[in-house]
């Protein structure tokens, strides 16, 4: 039975995973933070501050948190463990918990891309997983006296209606979810999105100054029609972004800046030092995620015979600045697309 009282576990207590897991120990959850031991010191040490954009500043002394590196210590008394590791550490993190974790604990993927829940399930038997969805942007950093997360973005969260009671523990201040129907959906069309995080890690501007910019909105623009063409392929139907249909994104990205400033008000309410997850790993010289988004497209595109030229070309922009380990390249977006292609910008 999940109440309030259900031991949560964040599994992967990485930005994400700890501003999800602030927010919930904020409210008075039970929450255990299982996290790498640079993440560990900073809570034991100095505790967590938890801010956002509707101005609030909240803290987390450390006494007050239940952090650890022992996955066995972390994932025993579990009754809901949220992962929030990045794709690349899934499989590990699905043997930590079939190890570790109650029988009949509930798994939750806040995860970004669309295969982690399948592989979760994979390795974890008959254990129930469910898909969830984070829309906003977390920015991570140390502090003197701690950790502090920062939500750059606005958004609800998302999870599937399979466990009763489920949305109402997770459901608290700053950490907004609700229910949906159809999750598959709702992943491909984050995943859209989530192109964009390539982007802003090839040219280093911070995400607001990046959407503001019509050059790259177009670039975005021509991603988004390729990955349309290569669901429909595949008879893929990506759900809605923001109340708008997928098939309109594009549209709206080649806007006059003028006129983008007045439709898009949404998508442009973003803390203004915020960047996506992908420059973050760049500047920290962690492999990126452009296999589950700009990756995941091709290997579609391959499947169903259909062409994806400027994808693959920024595929292979971030893998060679993984490869570098400098951090981001910091291209314009005339370095970004050939010659001919810029021109038509």
């Amino acid at each position: 039975m999940i109440g309030t009282n259900t031991r949560i576990v964040i599994a992967g207590a990485g930005s994400i995973g700890c501003y999800a897991g602030g927010c919930l120990a904020l409210a008075g959850r039970s929450v255990r933070f299982l996290c790498r031991p640079q993440i560990e010191a900073m809570l034991r040490t100095g505790g967590l501050r938890v801010t956002d954009l509707d101005s609030r500043d909240a803290r987390l002394d450390a006494a007050e948190l239940s952090a650890t590196t022992d996955p066995a210590e972390a994932l025993a008394e579990a009754g809901v463990i949220l992962v929030t590791v990045k794709s690349g550490a899934t499989d590990e993190m699905a043997r930590l918990i079939a190890v570790h974790a109650p029988a009949d604990a509930v798994v939750v993927s806040l995860q970004n891309g669309v295969d982690n829940v399948g592989r979760l399930q994979s390795l974890l038997g008959g254990r129930q997983v469910l898909a969830g969805m984070v829309p906003f942007n977390v920015v991570q950093a140390s502090e003197p006296d701690g950790l502090h997360v920062h939500r750059a973005t606005e958004g609800t969260v998302l999870i599937e209606d399979r466990v009763p009671g489920l949305a109402e523990l997770l459901d608290v201040e700053g950490f907004a979810v609700e229910t949906h129907g159809a999750m598959p959906g709702v992943l491909w069309g984050k995943l859209l999105l989530n192109l964009n995080n390539a982007l802003v890690a090839l040219s280093d501007l911070p995400l607001a100054a990046q959407l503001a910019d019509r050059r790259w909105r177009v670039i975005l623009a021509r991603q988004i029609e390729e990955a349309l063409a290569v669901l429909k392929a595949a008879s893929i139907v990506p759900g809605r972004i923001g109340g708008l249909r997928p098939a309109l994104l594009p549209t709206v990205l080649r806007l006059p800046d003028w006129l983008f400033r007045l439709v898009a008000r949404r998508m442009l309410m973003v803390d203004p030092q915020a960047r996506s997850s992908m420059w973050e790993d760049l500047e920290r010289g962690r492999p990126t995620e452009i296999d589950e988004f700009q990756g995941k497209i091709l290997r579609l595109a391959r499947d169903t015979g259909t062409r994806a030229p400027l994808t693959a070309r920024l595929e292979r922009l971030v893998r060679e600045a993984e490869a570098t380990g400098t951090g981001s390249p910091q291209l314009s977006p005339e370095a970004v697309l050939d010659e001919e292609a810029a021109r038509r910008i």
